[in-house]
């Protein structure tokens, strides 16, 4: 009879082993739950559905946008575009609505030179950037610039945080797009600096 106090104490801990994780769990789910629900209240600066979508649509659109006229020469490019860039300017429409569209394409590769960009694009393009000039209030901090990096075949790529590179990309960042190409003046373009 001695050790029934002690049986029924080892009990005790036995089930509170349990449970206390399974509420644990449960704390954690109902606040993972609430966070999840504070974050689509706040609006995301990129990589949202609604950026993706546009940037899909977007690719649809710009189909053989390497044959649009008004186009740079292959040239040197800076980091993170890649060692070589061409540009294309063109004026897309999207839902009947006309935006303003610069296309970058970045090449790269191990010891590639311009003369081998020169003579095979295709095989050292590496990425498409694109700025798209948005409706009057998309993002009034930054000139109404949207931005998105498809990947050659048209995906839109992600960061290392599983990120859709679309929308107002690093906005209020230290670096990425928008604290870049501010340092371009009111228009955020280089190439006409």
């Amino acid at each position: 009879m001695q050790f029934r106090p002690v049986m029924g104490f080892v009990a005790i801990l036995t089930i509170a082993a349990f449970l206390l994780p399974a509420s644990l769990v449960a704390q954690e789910k109902t606040e993972g739950t609430e966070m999840m629900k504070k974050m689509e209240m706040m609006e995301m600066p990129f990589g949202g559905e609604a950026d993706v979508a546009f940037a899909e649509a977007l690719w649809t659109e710009m189909d053989g946008y390497d044959s649009w006229v008004l186009q740079s020469d292959i040239m040197p490019g800076k980091s993170p575009h890649g060692m070589f860039i061409r540009m294309y300017y063109n004026i897309v429409t999207l839902d009947g609505v006309a935006y303003h569209v610069v296309v970058k394409d970045n090449y790269g590769g191990m010891d590639v030179t311009l003369d081998m960009v020169k003579a095979a694009p295709a095989d050292y393009l590496m990425a498409i950037t694109t700025m798209v000039q948005r409706e009057a209030g998309y993002d009034s901090d930054n000139n109404d610039w949207y931005w998105v990096k498809h990947a050659p075949d048209g995906m839109v790529a992600k960061n290392d945080m599983d990120m859709a590179l679309a929308g107002r990309v690093a906005k209020g960042m230290p670096v990425g797009c928008i604290s870049c190409h501010v340092n371009a003046g009111g228009d955020y373009l280089f190439l006409n600096d």
